[in-house]
């Protein structure tokens, strides 16, 4: 059985965070695992508060995870602060760490920043140059690099910029440019390859970042290259977002149905 781990916050409302992972691992066919390293307050209406575990328990947490059930691929989200990245870059590079997946989280669906602007230097320092894949959205890169995106040409600007901070692979996602179609760009270190998907007309699309990463980290853990676990990730999220409006949970932006395919 191949085993994927969380390092991120939690979601008391079930749509984001390592709720939202653990369903995507699950969903794609491995081995769940987590490390909190923040707890929310939260709904599909936004996120009332939160409060960062305290460093030495998400050490903990980790140390426990690799020392019994070492993880095929790690995927990383809401880390916050600092420190918390800081611990986090040391705990993977001290378990070399083959498969890592960093979702750089920096807002919530509803506005409510969840990484310090301190944090940023921390995460493209220590964490960008072990990363496999980060998977920033546009409003996260353009915060990461300092320059706008406007057109498609920027977007592979601003991959291989991104590149040029220590990723080997860039997923930087479209879905905010306001396009017809929402367009992905994927910059594999060699090529770019840009996926197209269809929008999708629906306020329930609680968790999407969370759950792409996950699926793209439960793809590399069983082996599949770069390219084939963006592409099979991004077939599952279409899915999940165009089926969101059969749960329709909640009274904001709801999440995503993670068991579309199981629930035929």
């Amino acid at each position: 059985m191949f085993k994927a781990l969380t390092i991120a916050g939690s979601d008391s409302g079930g749509g984001a965070g390592i709720q939202a992972d653990l369903k995507s691992f699950s969903a794609n066919g491995v081995f769940g695992m987590s490390a909190i390293t923040a707890i929310t307050a939260q709904n599909t209406t936004g996120v009332q508060g939160y409060v960062d575990v305290p460093l030495e328990y998400i050490g903990m947490q980790i140390d426990s995870v690799f020392s019994d059930i070492f993880p095929d691929a790690v995927k990383t989200g809401m880390l916050s602060n600092p420190d918390t990245v800081a611990l986090v870059a040391q705990k993977l590079h001290h378990y070399k760490v083959k498969n890592l997946v960093v979702d750089p989280v920096m807002i919530a669906k509803g506005g409510s920043p969840l990484l310090k602007e301190e944090a940023v230097q921390n995460m493209v320092g220590m964490l960008f140059p072990q990363a496999t894949i980060i998977t920033p959205n546009i409003p996260e890169a353009e915060f990461i690099t300092g320059k706008k995106i406007v057109s498609s040409s920027d977007m592979q600007e601003i991959c291989l910029e991104l590149t040029d901070m220590g990723a080997k692979c860039v997923l930087l996602k479209g879905g905010h440019m306001g396009t017809i179609e929402a367009n992905d760009l994927l910059f594999d270190g060699d090529e770019f390859h840009t996926f197209t998907s269809k929008r999708i007309e629906t306020k329930n699309t609680h968790g999407t970042g969370c759950t792409l990463a996950s699926a793209i980290a439960a793809n590399l853990a069983k082996g599949f290259s770069i390219y084939e676990a963006v592409s099979m990730a991004k077939e599952y999220i279409q899915g999940a977002i165009e089926h969101a409006d059969e749960l329709n949970i909640g009274s904001g932006h709801g999440p995503v149905h993670h068991f579309y395919r199981f629930n035929k």
